[in-house]
């Protein structure tokens, strides 16, 4: 998709300028009913969409994004444009810089369409969260797109726009990249800097892409991949820190040899254990797996005894982080404020004006988020909840490296079910944590993970898509991308 389109405007054939507007003609017929948008940058799109064609028509040597349309999740800041979090305490808030990836993407001459809808604060599975509006599945409108990068999902799904970034803190890129029967990729943690991604849980929080091929994640992971100083989380493509030294780049694209030879891939036991997973889903996922194994790759079953545990552990040490990384958003130092709306009398503390505007202006889930991190992290209940968390979550880590002594990837489904309905879920926080259940796994460890389409479900006369998860070890992006590839093309 993005090389086909680059080969025209190269060529001449199209203009980025009069795609751009192509774009905009679909996100306006089209998303008042999806939803994936909650702002537009017109004018500030076709600047950049003009400045692409000037270097193109003088001949100039132009990146593979150069003046490609793309979305871009509304937890990422670009300058002079509003930067939400799906939150109303951030509603009056514009970025007053870029976050390191758009500055990588500006270098480039990509065109930002517009920001897209999120869980608030990307807390949720649904994108039902957003303080905004309800973001709905392009396949089929009664039925969620996933989340929390929902709207960035549906976006590339409803041909809204060619490619997006969203995060991915527990599954929020590939969950709704299965959803929507996109592609969705979490990076290794540390490939991709943070800078400039308003923080849910700094340990978890990864940037990646979303779009229609695997060659396309591969194209976007290229630009947005690298160390950066102004997160010191950040790691070269091997793994090795890059301060004192140049940065070398890693051309994903390259390596996608579609090649599953030598590949070993494992099958934990308890992916298709009894219980939550869908039969049809199930059923698409055991496909994928002969797939694989009449293209020569090496199917081994494992065990991942420690996985009951992971997203327990998950949803204590994540909310303990958005109870730490949250307090700012007070109404003095960050957010909206409740002053200007009530009046102050003489007995009124500070302390008042934090709550109230708390109060007013954060969701029901970010609440209960941070009331259950407050909890965690409290005296008495630290080393009982948060510390014995940490502690699993190094077990879980400990058990990734002894299986990918064994196997190179580790395969299951992205979700235990297709689509379900808006509003299905919403009264039974615990029943939608689970949505999370295959992808958290990865976000503890810190592998990367990709969630590619294998199929679709009829249900109720719609075809609903359905993913299957790949996930890799350390900082081998090429290996696990190739391998994805291998299927899509098979």
């Amino acid at each position: 998709m993005i090389r086909d389109l680059h080969e025209k405007l190269i060529n001449q054939e199209i203009t980025s300028e009069k795609l751009t507007e192509e774009y905009f003609a679909k996100i306006e017929k089209k998303d008042p009913e999806i939803g994936a948008y909650l702002s537009l940058n017109k004018e500030f799109a076709l600047d950049k969409a003009r400045a692409a064609d000037k270097k193109i028509k003088n001949g100039e040597e132009v990146d593979l994004l150069a003046g490609i349309p793309c979305a871009i999740k509304d937890n990422i800041c670009i300058e002079g444009l509003p930067a939400t979090a799906g939150s109303k305490i951030l509603g009056n808030f514009v970025s007053p810089y870029d976050a390191s990836v758009i500055s990588k993407l500006k270098e480039n001459n990509s065109v930002f369409l517009g920001k897209t809808n999120l869980d608030e604060f990307a807390m949720g599975s649904s994108t039902e969260n957003s303080a905004y509006q309800v973001t709905k599945n392009p396949h089929d409108t009664t039925r969620v797109p996933g989340g929390s990068s929902g709207g960035s999902a549906a976006a590339v799904a409803a041909d809204e726009c060619v490619w997006a970034l969203g995060s991915d803190t527990g599954g929020s890129i590939r969950q709704p990249a299965s959803f929507c029967g996109v592609v969705g990729l979490k990076p290794t943690y540390g490939l991709v800097s943070r800078y400039g991604l308003i923080a849910m849980a700094s340990s978890f929080d990864q940037i990646g892409p979303i779009a229609k091929t695997v060659e396309d994640a591969a194209i976007i992971l290229t630009r947005v991949a690298g160390c950066d100083r102004k997160d010191v989380t950040t790691m070269l493509a091997g793994g090795r820190s890059a301060f004192g030294g140049k940065s070398a780049g890693t051309i994903y694209e390259d390596r996608l040899t579609g090649d599953v030879d030598s590949i070993k891939i494992g099958v934990p036991k308890e992916y298709f254990a009894e219980g939550g997973l869908d039969k049809s889903v199930k059923s698409l996922v055991e496909k994928a797996i002969k797939k694989y194994e009449k293209l020569g790759a090496e199917i081994v079953g494992i065990s991942l005894p420690s996985g009951e545990y992971a997203l327990a552990t998950y949803y204590i040490i994540m909310p303990s982080e958005v109870s730490s990384n949250l307090a700012r958003f007070d109404g003095i130092r960050y957010g909206q404020s409740i002053e200007k709306e009530i009046e102050i009398d003489e007995n009124m503390i500070l302390r008042d004006i934090y709550f109230k505007s708390r109060a007013k202006y954060l969701g029901k889930e970010v609440k209960r988020r941070i009331m259950l991190g407050t909890y965690a992290l409290s005296a008495g209940y630290y080393d009982q909840y948060y510390l014995k968390a940490q502690k699993v979550r190094a077990l879980i880590k400990k058990e990734f490296e002894q299986i990918f002594k064994k196997v190179d990837l580790i395969l299951g489904p992205t979700a235990p079910t297709p689509a379900f309905k808006i509003g299905e879920k919403t009264e039974n926080p615990l029943e939608m944590y689970l949505s999370d259940i295959y992808t958290v796994t990865a976000n503890i460890a810190g592998v990367p993970a990709i969630s590619i389409p294998c199929g679709n479900v009829k249900i109720e006369g719609k075809e609903l898509p359905v993913g299957l998860q790949l996930a890799g070890k350390w900082f081998r992006e090429k290996e696990l991308l190739s391998t994805a590839y291998a299927f899509e093309k098979s």
